[in-house]
């Protein structure tokens, strides 16, 4: 059986207290998910870096050979972050884990469900 990971990847920020909804959103996952490991992984600020958690998921992995590994940028939508820097670390992470299956997902924020529940609070919130 292939090892799945999930690595919800986020900006990150000095306050420590920003993080708190990504490891809401991480906690439910594991509930929702137990048959994949579920990890957070910052851009800049705080740790772990991607790299970081790219490393401790494998090395946590029973067989970490052919191990898939989903990163969900955990953005509202696509700038430069994702369209220059997070490539350049995918194209890092692959030569560096040539036997493990990178799969990139869409930003967060672009999912229609997302936009559909984000339109749903805030008019609640408005009403």
């Amino acid at each position: 059986m292939t090892a799945e990971v999930l690595i919800l990847f986020a900006h990150g920020a000095r306050d420590p207290e920003w993080a708190k909804p990504v490891e809401a959103v991480a906690a439910q996952l594991r509930e929702a998910l137990p048959e994949k490991r579920i990890e957070i992984a910052f851009l800049e600020f705080m740790q772990p870096t991607l790299a970081e958690a790219v490393a401790k998921s494998v090395g946590a992995a029973i067989a970490p050979t052919g191990m898939k590994i989903h990163i969900l940028p955990f953005f509202i939508a696509q700038g430069g972050h994702l369209r220059k820097e997070l490539p350049e670390m995918l194209d890092a992470l692959r030569k560096q884990y040539p036997v493990q299956a990178f799969h990139l997902l869409p930003p967060l924020g672009e999912l229609p469900e997302v936009q559909a529940a984000m339109t749903k609070a805030i008019a609640g919130l408005v009403a």
